[in-house]
């Protein structure tokens, strides 16, 4: 098929102006044995940022797919981090490539909570969707998922030295499951509103959660001694093991329930927070020695833990005085009983201080580095990560701002943007600063203050910019120096539009004030410096009866376009500023519009969701195309082309062709509205801007686009998704209201690895078939003939078997999407599967998956494989064969484990003789060193 015309398709390049998203938290973590406390990572979208604090810049992008990451967490050992995405997906990437080797997928929604064990083998995630799943890290793969909560995950905690994992939600419950038997075992029930955060203090014994109020609930954890647990008579709950008080019932001599064979959690008081907001977040340090917390103002409250000797010496003090002051009481003659100091909250966790940051929190991490100086790293809700140092040791310490970033983005979203003329320099504008940057290095060049810009130009030559402000001013500024040159009183409305005259001697301007005004450059010289500056000479005003959206000159200068807050479009002639046409047919107001270069073509884009398509000429409709979900917030045309660009809020930008009324592509990448973007004058690059923080730089490649695949691509790609969201697969004998469930879902992969699976196991049937036929020839005709030929894929995989072809088949399947892709094979493809697995444990092969896929299959198909009278013999092979494998592999694990052990105790034994060697070695040196000296004075005197 031939081009007919050819479109080249734009492809993201990189993703900057954005320093940390709002939705996911922020976390400490250490790059190549760097110093502690000096990195953080911040997600950036559908990316993850690892900031250097001490230099301000980003040293490792954590690269994502197209989702935005909403939660993460850095491993114990500091090696990798936990990503989570909006979409369900958990990402573990390594810290030192920057790559992500293991990927899970068991949520419906966006991953709300990641939180590893204490051997960072194990990784509990919690979702929107208000399930739980526990994962495997080491073995890549889903171990349960948990039900219980009613509403989205908020916090979840592993209990280092038990089995347990606690877990709250916003449905105000906080849960206790107990891991051995996949099951909540007990449920807190002390909150009123959404339970927002929790922490563990004073190794394990303390638990403190965060609500909707300005309380801070503690409580006392109990847990059960192992020597109580058999062989003892069952104390009354009266005077039970746990010292919890029981009912009348317990003390008539019932047996104790399941929760308190476990543990006992009572409610022991409660902190109160100065703020009176809701808990956003709450934090502690790795011993839990610090607790940090924060509503959703910019007051950060941090408290210390005292450890129990310094609360044990607090109260042996004030029952000191307490005996004085009684002892007093008695001197004068009063009747005064012992005194007795009650323990308090407030004597176990005292405030230390308070911090405030320069705008409201979002999120909050703290680390105890050397010494006791806590480093704390905030990531504020204006695109701000700042860093606070405290030198816990004094008594009254202050929060010390050790570092901000804020070069690298706005503070507010950039509501402007401008490419320079020599397709380098790229300016964005914001309600508080502008900034200038280099498009290939995408480092900021200049940082201006200015007022809240909602328009912006490059003044011809590139030496100055322009910007159009809320408040109607014109603001001038030199590149050079980055200082502000004037400020013209403009309009007394918000400025809403500015373009640049084709002959480049002026600018028009409109605005709120349904004024549209023209301006020309000037030169004039400068007072204190004696030098010429650029000013701008107001030259004509045309009135208007409503307020003016945007303006455009026609690339010839003889038409001026004026779009209306009545939903119209008017064309004037330039030089006379009379009217010449009015364009009407828009629902809702033209928030932008564009000329074509040839002057022939006028494109505007409406808040009605519309695009129309007009002729200069007559202003015939040329054509209305539906363009966006959402309005359309910015048009413009590619140089020499009759392309334009749209860009709306339904986050998405679309290319269209005006000659043919086609949609050529749709750039996906913003994951809020797009308020604007920019095109470089040759075409090759586009910049926009987002309520995401983020500018995004899109670049043309030499890839063309062929319009009947592009919708066969979108198709497929709707297809595939209709798939994935359809009915999850039943697990035979799985009860949905039960708590424990399997925990990955069906996805495309998984759909995909099945198909690949049933492909593989046709080709065995096939083969097999092949070979008994030649059997049966070579039988009948009384010699060995020639065998069969191959199959051709086989052949492709270096001449293989077509059982070894099943087996690599399974072997590249991800260990996380297995399970799920076995349960999606039909029955019928089992029993060749069972003979299969078979003969790979015979001769060894792969033992250890195959166990766990045959253990699968046998768990979820068990009643029709034991009611199947011919697979009694493959299982009964099979028990036979697994079972003498599997204890081969164990003796040659625990045979290399001991040799390991042996080597280890070795080493330290060498390392102990070296080291006391070292010692005598050293001492023998000071020795000499000492009567050197003795000799060397005795010499002098």
């Amino acid at each position: 098929m031939g081009l007919t015309k050819q479109y080249l398709r734009y492809a993201a390049s990189a993703v900057f102006g954005v320093i940390g998203s709002q939705k996911a938290n922020i976390a400490f973590v250490t790059i190549q044995g760097g110093e502690k406390g000096r990195f953080v990572a911040v997600a950036a979208c559908e990316h993850v940022f690892i900031w250097d604090t001490r230099k301000a810049e980003k040293v490792l992008i954590l690269k994502g797919n197209k989702h935005e990451v909403t939660c993460l967490c850095p491993s114990p050992d500091g090696v990798h981090v936990a990503v989570g995405y909006e979409d369900g997906v958990v990402r573990i990437f390594s810290l030192v490539s920057g790559e992500s080797s293991v990927s899970f997928n068991g949520h419906k929604s966006a991953v709300t909570v990641i939180r590893y064990d204490a051997l960072g083998a194990g990784l509990v995630t919690g979702s929107r969707d208000t399930d739980v799943i526990v994962w495997d890290v080491i073995n890549e793969c889903g171990l349960y998922r948990l039900k219980g909560h009613k509403d989205a995950i908020t916090q979840a905690l592993f209990i280092k030295d038990k089995n347990l994992l606690l877990t709250c939600s916003k449905d105000s419950f906080v849960k206790w499951w107990d891991l051995d038997t996949q099951h909540c075992f007990k449920t807190i029930v002390g909150h009123r509103s959404e339970v927002w955060g929790m922490a563990l203090l004073n190794q394990e014994s303390r638990l403190i959660t965060g609500s909707a109020d300005s309380e801070l609930r503690a409580w006392d954890i109990s847990y059960l001694q192992e020597g109580k647990e058999a062989g003892e008579p069952k104390e009354k709950k009266g005077k039970s093991l746990l010292g919890e008080e029981g009912d009348e019932e317990d003390e008539e001599g019932l047996d104790e329930s399941p929760v308190e064979r476990i543990l006992s959690c009572n409610k022991a008081g409660s902190l109160l927070r100065e703020a009176r907001d809701r808990v956003v977040s709450m934090t502690t340090d790795a011993e839990a020695r610090i607790l940090a917390c924060h509503g959703t103002e910019a007051v950060l409250e941090v408290f210390s833990v005292l450890p129990e000797d310094e609360v044990e010496r607090v109260m042996a003090k004030k029952l000191k005085k307490a005996k004085k002051k009684a002892r007093d009481a008695q001197a004068a003659g009063e009747d005064v009983q012992d005194p007795v100091v009650e323990r308090k909250l407030a004597n176990e966790i005292v405030r230390l201080t308070n911090i405030k940051a320069s705008a409201k929190i979002r999120w909050v991490d703290c680390i105890m580095c050397a010494g006791g100086e806590l480093k704390i790293a905030m990531l504020l809700q204006n695109n701000t990560v700042e860093t606070y140092s405290l030198k816990t040791w004094n008594k009254n310490p202050t929060g010390t701002k050790t570092s901000r970033l804020t070069l690298g983005g706005h503070r507010t979203d950039a509501r402007t943007l401008a490419f320079s003329s020599d397709n380098i320099g790229i300016l964005s504008a914001s309600g508080e600063t502008v900034k200038v940057w280099n498009r290939s290095t995408l480092q900021v060049i200049r940082t201006m203050e200015c007022e809240y810009a909602l328009c912006s130009l490059f003044v011809p030559g590139d030496r100055q910019i322009i910007l159009g402000t809320k408040s109607g001013k014109l603001q001038i500024f030199d590149l050079a120096s980055g200082t502000l040159l004037q400020t013209v009183d403009a309009h007394s409305g918000a400025l809403w539009s500015l373009c640049l005259s084709p002959d480049q001697r002026g600018i028009v301007t409109g605005a709120a004030d349904k004024t549209v005004k023209t301006w020309e450059f000037e030169l004039i010289k400068d007072g204190e410096t004696a030098q010429k500056r650029l000013t701008v000479k107001h030259l004509r005003t045309l009135q208007l009866e409503e307020d003016v959206l945007c303006v455009k000159y026609s690339p010839d200068q003889r038409l001026l376009a004026v779009s209306l807050l009545d939903c119209t479009v008017k064309v004037f002639y330039t030089d006379t500023l009379k009217f010449f046409l009015s364009l009407y047919g828009h629902k809702l107001p033209v928030l932008c519009l564009d000329i074509s270069h040839d002057s022939a073509l006028i494109a505007t884009g409406s808040a009605d969701r519309n695009v129309k398509i007009w002729g200069l000429d007559f202003g015939d409709c040329h054509r209305s195309m539906f363009a966006h979900d959402d309005s359309v917030m910015f048009l413009q045309f590619v140089p020499k082309t009759h392309l334009f660009f749209t860009a709306g809020k339904d986050k998405k930008i679309k290319q269209w062709d005006a000659d043919k009324f086609e949609h050529i592509q749709t750039l996906e990448g913003h994951h809020r509205e797009v308020w604007c973007l920019a095109i470089s004058p040759n075409g090759d690059h586009i910049v926009s801007s987002s309520h995401d923080k983020s500018l995004r730089l899109w670049e043309r490649t030499r890839e063309p686009i062929i319009l009947e695949e592009e919708r066969e691509m979108e198709r497929e790609a709707e297809f595939e998704e209709s798939l994935a969201k359809g009915d999850e697969p039943v697990v035979p004998g799985e009860n949905k209201e039960t708590e424990a469930a399997p925990a990955a879902k069906k996805t495309i992969e998984t759909v995909k690895a099945a198909e690949r699976i049933m492909e593989a196991l046709e080709l065995y049937r096939s083969e097999s078939r092949k070979m008994e036929e030649h059997q049966i020839a070579c039988e009948s005709a009384g010699k060995q003939l020639p065998p069969p030929k191959a199959d051709p894929i086989l052949m492709a995989f270096g001449n293989v078997s077509a059982s070894r072809y099943v087996l690599d088949v399974i072997k590249k399947v991800r260990s996380s999407e297995l399970e799920v892709s076995l349960l999606v094979l039909p029955f019928p493809y089992i029993p060749d599967l069972l003979s299969l697995f078979n003969l790979y444990v015979q001769d060894g092969l792969e033992v250890e998956l195959v166990c766990r896929c045959l253990f699968f299959l046998l768990r979820i198909h068990f009643g029709q494989i034991s009611s199947n009278q011919m697979l009694l013999t493959i299982i009964d092979e099979l028990r036979t064969n697994t079972i003498s494998q599997v204890r081969g592999i164990r003796d040659v694990l625990g045979f290399n484990s001991a040799g390991l052990q042996f080597l280890q105790r070795e080493l330290e034994s060498k390392e102990d003789v070296m080291f006391f060697a070292d010692a005598t070695g050293q001492l023998e040196q000071k020795r000499r060193k000492r009567k050197k000296k003795e000799r060397a004075v005795l010499t002098i005197t």
